[in-house]
């Protein structure tokens, strides 16, 4: 028995207009790693002329070992700030909404939706208290003030994230546990982080992802140039006279690729995640 028509046509249509979208989307990238691998001669006339076509990685090494901002030591800030910027608020706020998703306290429901509130406060109108705080604390200017920002603004979203994830999984084996005799704090570690473990993988990429790409918080911050991160020190690369443009596409690649290697890393875990609550087979 054939496929209905309809449906073929649904399906056609559907995929004609998922492949045209991803094509339109992949052009820029495409454009950016062609400047990247090929002498800046042949490209300042456009990506898209192939002749002559020399590949190259010397706008790689130019970008990773630049005589003044190196994008090797920025990735290496962003690192040293985006893994602890995912790690602690992930910590915490697991804590926070397990306690959301299964115990009863006074003004639960006013807390969580404050909570809620909070993800909808925009950085920019919190940039001048946070400046001064972190002045105060002596730490402006420092990678512990900038992970301690990004660890605030991530517990309002990873928060209302993983109560809804907690609250997805089922508390016959919490139950049983507790019946057995176990401590609440034991039946948290034991049971409910390794059922919750595609959920807490994809809170930790989309906070890491969010750290790693930021640039405004970072701007703020970060007055020394040599902690900058790999975000501030791209625009420092067009160069003052002319824009070197093969090293700048090949550190935009250098920047970019790091989040797409964890996704790579941890996708089954991430997509698990971010549909809802599943078992392995």
């Amino acid at each position: 028995m054939g496929i209905p028509r309809y449906k073929l046509k649904r399906y056609v249509i559907s995929n004609t207009i998922a492949w045209v979208a991803g094509i339109v989307w992949l052009i820029p990238f495409l454009g950016v790693l062609m400047a990247s691998v090929r002498p800046y001669d042949q490209i300042v006339s456009g990506w898209w002329h192939l002749h002559p076509f020399t590949l190259t990685i010397k706008n790689y090494i130019d970008a990773f070992n630049h005589p003044m901002f190196p994008i090797g030591v920025g990735l290496r800030n962003s690192l040293i700030i985006a893994v602890p910027g995912a790690i602690i608020p992930l910590i915490v706020a697991s804590l926070a909404a397990y306690a959301f998703a299964r115990y009863s306290f006074p003004v639960k429901n006013y807390l969580f939706a404050f909570i809620i509130l909070l993800m909808a406060l925009p950085q920019q109108m919190t940039v001048v208290p946070l400046y001064f705080l972190l002045r105060d604390m002596h730490l402006l200017n420092t990678f512990r003030g900038l992970i301690l920002v990004h660890s605030a603004w991530g517990l309002a979203w990873i928060t209302f994230f993983m109560r809804n994830y907690f609250s997805m999984l089922p508390t016959d084996v919490e139950e049983a546990a507790r019946i057995d005799g176990a401590s609440d704090i034991k039946i948290f570690y034991k049971i409910v982080l390794p059922m919750a473990l595609p959920g807490l993988i994809s809170a930790a990429i989309l906070q890491f992802t969010w750290v790693w790409s930021d640039f405004f918080l970072a701007l703020v911050f970060l007055q020394d140039p040599s902690k900058y991160v790999a975000t501030q020190r791209l625009p420092l690369l067009r160069g003052q006279y002319y824009v070197n443009w093969g090293v700048l596409t090949a550190a935009s690649i250098l920047v970019m690729i790091v989040p797409l290697l964890v996704y790579a890393l941890f996708q089954k875990y991430y997509i698990s995640g971010m549909i809802g609550w599943s078992t392995e087979k």
